[in-house]
């Protein structure tokens, strides 16, 4: 069974930055992608970057250069490096993974999950 474990979440004041980590775990497909989702609450759980099977990163227009997708290359590592935080970045992230070659910021297209960590910025 996939296994996607998330680490680095905390507090942070706005302005600040953060780095989470996701390893992932049995992902045996020749092409999958990862990718970070969040929550906050009240809220829809949202696309906020992946990186498909070639590298290729995609991101939401409200984290475009704040934040960046990296991966390792034995592709089963990913991190997310959080830069001038602001409150509304305040949610719990998800770290995701699909088989195939595309992933795209759609929740629904994303099969396993991890159990999330929590970001909270502080104004």
């Amino acid at each position: 069974q996939v296994q996607l474990v998330e680490s680095g979440g905390g507090s942070v004041q706005a302005g600040g930055s953060l780095r989470l980590s996701c390893e992932a775990s049995r992902l045996s497909y020749s092409y999958f992608c990862m990718g970070w989702f969040r929550q906050a609450p009240g809220k829809e759980r949202e696309g906020v970057a992946v990186v498909e099977d070639d590298g290729s990163p995609r991101y939401a227009d409200f984290v475009k250069g704040r934040f960046t997708i990296s991966r390792d290359g034995a592709k089963n590592r990913i991190w997310l490096q959080l830069n001038n935080v602001k409150p509304e970045d305040t949610a719990l992230y998800y770290c995701a993974a699909k088989e195939g070659g595309f992933g795209y910021l759609r929740v629904e297209d994303w099969k396993f999950w991890g159990q999330g960590t929590q970001v909270t910025v502080s104004s």
